[in-house]
């Protein structure tokens, strides 16, 4: 993935959000550490979508989960609003991938570079680099 130099990149899971900037060149991102927001998890919209009782007690469905996504996605929205960022790239395991594409502004879809649909909240930061070069 060709990420431009100073773009943001959200790194999101059900229980974490991180955000930084690349500092480096397009094709080798050098990734720093911006903020650990915290979020208001209060959007279960993803409630009417997922009501099967069996999915709920299998635990393949976690709504907790799937509202953290739902509020980073919110906090992305207003960050490109206000015009925080130029660019941005997401980086979440794909259930909560599905979920906030759900909730994309028009503008934050406007400075959308990419998405990679893996789970790298927790990794270092040497690991995301590369699966941005990879992407």
């Amino acid at each position: 993935m060709k990420l431009p130099h100073n773009s943001y990149v959200a790194i999101v899971d059900g229980e974490n959000f991180i955000l930084m900037q690349n500092k480096g060149q397009p094709f080798e991102p050098s990734l720093e550490l911006i903020s650990k927001p915290s979020l208001d998890s209060t959007n279960f919209s993803a409630g009417v979508r997922h009501q099967d009782d069996a999915g709920q007690q299998s635990g393949n469905t976690d709504l907790n989960e799937l509202a953290h996504g739902a509020a980073a996605a919110e906090r992305l929205n207003e960050m490109a609003i206000a015009g925080d960022f130029e660019h941005i790239a997401i980086i979440s395991d794909p259930k909560i991938l599905g979920e906030m594409r759900r909730h994309y502004h028009t503008e934050l879809k406007s400075r959308l570079v990419g998405e990679i649909d893996k789970t790298l909240a927790g990794e270092p930061t040497d690991r995301i680099e590369k699966a941005i070069s990879a992407a």
